[in-house]
């Protein structure tokens, strides 16, 4: 089979989880849809390779230690391991907090905010089109496999998203708006941030409440994924 794999494209209907831990993740949320794991020869004595063969001796998934195919399909080609899986489609829960991007483009920024989420025990992620693919190995490894943990779904428009669920809407943009830390957060919720370059547009057609995190001048905004685990925190802080 080794000629049908090959660097990933968004086209393709299945990708990779590059690393242990993404590996892990991968094997312990979605074992289902894993189809082969790749090793290195370099693993042999790492704990995390163990537990990577045992979970598949236990799920009858095939794998094999092949260095020269994971240098071929991973820009990478120094990872441990390598999972094969098919995607798979997950559906956003109703009446459960919910933290959305509007244009996300940083793989390494939504790969951050998915760990994020996952730490904090929100578990659905809406990404408005035009979007990345979170499918791409690089948003997975970025996330250290947490991605595989959360329902994760597309929408056309922030209009769209509204319709379909009645979330109170917190929007998150610079400038003199209410502070964070003043905000009671109404649950269900939902966080929306902006594209990373350009943040929320001043027009925005959408009911919510905007809301600023308090930061100092020398800078004009912060990174999205940082301002993201700020949101985060602090909308569940008096359940912690």
């Amino acid at each position: 089979m080794d000629y049908r794999l090959k660097r990933y494209q968004k086209e393709f209907a299945f990708s990779y989880a590059e690393g242990v831990y993404s590996c892990i993740e991968l094997l312990d949320t979605h074992p289902e849809h894993v189809t082969r794991l790749l090793l290195s020869s370099s693993g042999e004595r790492n704990s995390g390779i163990t537990r990577i063969v045992n979970i598949c001796k236990d799920h009858n998934i095939p794998f094999e230690t092949n260095d020269r195919l994971i240098e071929r399909i991973c820009r990478n080609g120094k990872h441990l391991a390598v999972g094969v899986f098919n995607k798979y489609l997950s559906a956003i829960e109703p009446d459960k907090n919910h933290l959305v991007l509007v244009n996300p483009s940083d793989m390494g920024n939504t790969g951050t905010i998915a760990r994020t989420m996952a730490g904090f025990g929100m578990l659905n992620l809406v990404l408005i089109r035009p979007a990345l693919d979170y499918f791409d190995p690089r948003v997975i490894r970025a996330s250290m496999g947490s991605l595989f943990r959360l329902n994760i779904a597309y929408f056309e428009s922030l209009q769209d998203y509204q319709r379909a669920f009645n979330n109170n809407i917190y929007l998150f943009k610079t400038g003199n708006n209410s502070s964070i830390r003043e905000t009671s957060f109404i649950r269900p919720f939902s966080l929306v941030f902006g594209n990373e370059s350009s943040g929320l547009s001043d027009d925005i057609d959408i009911n919510g409440t905007t809301i600023s995190i308090p930061q100092d001048n020398r800078i004009d905004s912060l990174n999205l994924s940082v301002a993201a685990g700020i949101a985060l925190y602090e909308s569940r802080r008096e359940r912690f």
